[in-house]
């Protein structure tokens, strides 16, 4: 089936493919993306997930890790993975002349990994020093702990790394297992874009079995988003402050809007949070706003790091710019983000690696709108709808999480006004 941008084939009995050729390219970026997250873990399996990621890259039935890293050396391209709170991705970007080897080694490492327990024992041990490494990045060990009160006693307030005693529980056992219950159709997208042909990816990856479908399991709905504020105690020469309303799903209508809002607010060096907070005052190096989407929730949350001795005055000016911003949205401000938005979009369609990655948004929704059609979504959206969805969101009670040291704690967070 073509669509406006890209092409798209449901392979009998195995994943759905997608491609968008850009013919003038020299190079295919290709990915493979398997609708499973963190949030689809039990909590004796947390971090199960990216844990699988890892241990892909670990030989397959075919070579062993060594082989496999000389193999993807070879290619002379990017090789990685992620793992999200509803997705795994695992891609390359190659010379459009080697795609073909570039795809057969992706397949092979997610059709038949060889998940060895010796590599599990060392792997294991990588991913402790990831974790150690968040605990020393005080945004992310904030926004982890921030996640945890917002959706509390739910997987989608887990981390997505787990932790040294869910790690230290599972096996490869457990990693195969989960493996063979996520890792088949429906639940398979293979994306291509790049000087590539459409039909000869479709030729490739049927060409191999995938075990047939089995039925999509319906995750386990999100729960309603805490409120109030979570003061946590932590040492450190800034104090961190997160605030977190409700947001859009991944396949809301909504979604020009919401993009635009967020740029007035916090997204650019001429927005609201950044203009007030560290221009004007110079209480931040760091502050901007940022959109969350989820399949069933999402969050709008704004970011902060100050010293410790300015953060009440910091949290005391964030409180009050939130109350007031979406009526004081200007038609210039909305404009302005119009036109960011724009070279945004457009700058991204030069991109093959960006290409690839948006077709694996494609797990969200029916079809894909291309990025100049959302350009033009953008450009309809008036200043009055922008602020009626400002307003609606921030009128909703939020979650701030402060990080700073005890001593200061509870003179930031009472500034918050909640």
């Amino acid at each position: 089936m073509n669509h406006s941008f890209y092409s798209e084939t449901q392979i009998d009995n195995g994943p759905l493919v997608l491609s968008h050729a850009m013919p003038h390219s020299q190079s295919v970026a290709l990915g493979i993306f398997i609708n499973v997250g963190s949030r689809d873990e039990i909590e004796r399996l947390s971090g199960i997930t990216h844990a699988l990621e890892h241990m892909l890259f670990k030989g397959t039935d075919q070579m062993d890790v060594h082989q496999l890293a000389e193999k993807l050396d070879d290619l002379g391209g990017n090789a990685n993975a992620f793992t999200s709170r509803e997705r795994t991705c695992f891609h390359l970007h190659v010379l459009h002349e080697h795609w073909l080897e570039a795809l057969d080694i992706l397949m092979q490492m997610v059709r038949e990994p060889a998940l060895p327990e010796a590599e599990w024992q060392r792997e294991r041990e990588v991913i402790y020093a990831e974790m150690a490494m968040v605990e020393d990045t005080p945004e992310e060990w904030v926004m982890d702990q921030h996640l945890e009160s917002l959706f509390p006693d739910h997987s989608l307030g887990r981390p997505v790394l787990g932790t040294h005693a869910s790690l230290s529980s599972f096996s490869t056992e457990d990693l195969s297992n989960y493996l063979q219950h996520w890792y088949n159709a429906p639940r398979l997208l293979i994306v291509a874009a790049g000087n590539i042909d459409h039909n000869a990816l479709i030729d490739a990856v049927g060409d191999v079995s995938w075990g047939g479908k089995s039925e999509a399991e319906a995750r386990i709905a999100a729960v309603p988003m805490a409120s109030g504020v979570q003061a946590l105690p932590r040492a450190g020469e800034q104090a961190q402050i997160i605030a977190s309303f409700p947001g859009i799903v991944a396949a809301s209508e909504q979604r020009p809007v919401a993009w635009l809002a967020n740029q007035v607010l916090g997204g650019g060096m001429s927005s609201t949070l950044f203009r007030e907070i560290r221009e004007k005052r110079g209480l931040a190096y760091g502050v901007g706003s940022h959109l969350n989407a989820l399949s069933d929730t999402g969050t709008w949350s704004i970011t902060c790091g100050t010293e410790p001795k300015r953060a009440a005055e910091c949290v005391d000016l964030l409180s009050g710019l939130l109350h007031g911003f979406a009526s004081q949205i200007s038609s210039d401000e909305l404009e302005r983000s119009k036109r960011q938005l724009q070279v945004q979009f457009r700058m991204g369609l030069d991109s093959v690696e960006g290409q690839m990655l948006y077709l694996g948004s494609r797990l969200d929704e029916q079809h894909l709108l291309s990025p100049r059609q959302w350009l033009e979504r953008v450009q309809e959206v008036d200043v009055e709808a922008v602020r009626l969805w400002a307003s609606e969101q921030l009128s909703t009670s939020a979650l701030w999480s402060v990080a700073a040291p005890e001593q200061s704690l509870a003179q930031i967070c009472d500034r918050i006004r909640l």
